[in-house]
């Protein structure tokens, strides 16, 4: 029985992380392009680290297709500027410009050959976000802590619906982890990302933070009624909260730069907002 409740507590957390890769607004977007004699997977990013500018790179090997990038500034009405995609052997390229932490641009990119468009996806722009680099001695124990203790929360509420006493130490193990994953790595890792350590209540309406903030708060309410008789049914709340919360994707109304005013508020980047 135990072995069967930790093997399920690790196919679960897999796949909400596999779901939160699929659905998060900053991942790539991927499809591809039809040429009328050939099809070619592309991808366009939706979040890039660091001082440079994003390389916009699309594998089309046709020589006949040619392109242009256009963009503007997010959330704003400016006109869009316009740059020809570049031929660099077998690949189309242009650069967007970098922004400061958590400053946003939509692009789209229209291609063409022989004159004639290629459809390959709506008007809807992708919208991309930049941030600051985040150390790999910051980010790999912060990304492994909190997949930890996703895999505890869940574990340790199974414990808990079937009875299985050692839950109440679990409950104090996921608690540690979650402590040090969301409460100490996660904002460390922001700072780096957007320069504040802190975006969620009171300050602000981070959605990331916010949900680490609620998962918290719910373990360490089970962990205070932990001797309680009502102890298990605490201890699957806050398992079903935190599964709950983590399956909204990452970054969904997350830090974003305020284009008028310079400063970092929260913005939600629309799920649908891409080219399909």
């Amino acid at each position: 029985m135990k072995s069967s409740i930790w093997i399920f507590a690790l196919l679960l957390t897999l796949a909400a992380a596999l779901y939160q890769r699929q659905t998060g607004p900053t991942y790539p977007f991927k499809t591809e392009v039809n040429t009328g004699i050939q099809k070619f997977p592309i991808e366009f990013k939706r979040s890039h680290a660091g001082p440079t500018d994003c390389p916009v790179v699309l594998q089309i090997p046709d020589i006949k297709v040619k392109g242009v990038l256009s963009y503007r500034k997010y959330p704003t009405n400016d006109e869009m500027t316009k740059v020809e995609l570049k031929r660099e052997g077998e690949k189309l390229t242009a650069l967007l410009p970098n922004q400061p932490p958590a400053g946003k641009i939509e692009y789209r990119v229209d291609l063409e050959k022989d004159g004639a468009p290629i459809i390959f996806g709506n008007s809807k722009p992708v919208v991309i976000r930049f941030r600051g680099d985040v150390p790999a001695l910051v980010i790999i124990p912060h990304i492994l802590l909190m997949f930890l203790a996703m895999f505890l929360s869940n574990a340790t509420g199974l414990l808990a619906f079937f009875k299985i006493p050692t839950f109440k130490y679990w409950t104090v193990v996921t608690c540690a982890f979650l402590m040090v994953g969301g409460m100490i790595f996660g904002p460390i890792v922001q700072k780096y990302a957007f320069n504040e350590f802190w975006a969620g209540v009171p300050f602000g309406f981070d959605l990331t933070d916010n949900k680490t903030l609620i998962a918290m708060l719910a373990w360490l309410l089970a962990l205070a009624m932990s001797q309680k008789k009502s102890a298990a049914i605490w201890v699957i709340a806050a398992s079903l909260i935190t599964i709950a919360i983590f399956s909204i994707p990452h970054s969904l109304y997350g830090s974003q730069l305020n284009q008028e005013t310079g400063k970092i508020i929260q913005g939600c980047i629309l799920p649908f907002l891409h080219l399909f």
